[in-house]
């Protein structure tokens, strides 16, 4: 699954024109408070296919650990209750549904943080999400997939050849590869230069007879049918 996080312009500048070249669809979790910055762009982007992603309201994080000076005081989860986190998530919810018309919906934890003052509320967003994606570098068979801590493999720099590595590893281990991607040729620190998305695109497109290619919502569904079946 190819995953983008944040809601920044480069997505609908970089990222949207490659993908929909290759025909590749794929999943962006948006901060709702970023993507109102574009509305009438990201509506194109759920109607050429992609899915549109839960990413909270304003992108709050555990703001007291080291690298997180960038955490404001008010978005920082320590500062939070759960209750409030719930409702900001679920005003995204409607947010996405304004734009998509969708109910169904997937959602990625900010930062990878599910706690909340060292209290979980994983449990709380089962019943409004298919699943979650958590960030941890580490793919497993879809039968060992926690559906609400979905690994990914998070790019930060990271070159075409190393991305690979991870495509083969997965279609070698025939297991769930997630890639995320923030900065597409700019747009955050923890970016991928132009050139070598698209040749990451380019080479997971020229995989498409091996691999199965879709957003998070559909593998997901798939996985929850899966297990039921058994």
């Amino acid at each position: 699954m190819i995953t983008y996080d944040d809601a920044i312009p480069q997505h609908i500048n970089n990222a949207i024109p490659i993908l929909d070249s290759l025909n590749l669809k794929a999943t962006f979790y948006l901060t709702a408070h970023t993507a109102k910055n574009n509305l009438i762009g990201w509506k194109q982007v759920a109607t050429n296919g992609h899915e549109l992603g839960n990413h909270t309201l304003f992108h709050p994080c555990i703001g007291d650990k080291k690298g997180r000076e960038w955490v404001r005081k008010e978005y920082n989860l320590n500062n939070y209750t759960v209750k409030r986190l719930l409702d900001e998530i679920s005003m995204t919810n409607v947010f996405l549904e304004a734009l998509d018309g969708k109910k169904e919906r997937t959602f990625a934890y900010p930062c990878a943080d599910t706690t909340v003052n060292d209290t979980s509320f994983v449990k709380d967003i089962r019943k409004d999400f298919v699943a979650a994606r958590f960030v941890k570098h580490a793919m497993k068979p879809v039968t060992k997939v926690d559906l609400f801590a979905i690994d990914c493999y998070a790019v930060n720099k990271h070159t075409f050849a190393e991305m690979k590595k991870w495509v083969d590893q997965a279609i070698e281990s025939r297991s769930l590869l997630v890639i995320l991607f923030h900065g597409v040729g700019g747009g955050n620190p923890m970016d991928v230069t132009l050139k070598d998305h698209r040749e990451i695109l380019t080479y997971i497109k020229s995989k498409e007879s091996e691999v199965w290619i879709a957003p998070m919502l559909a593998v997901a569904k798939y996985i929850k049918n899966n297990n039921a079946k058994k």
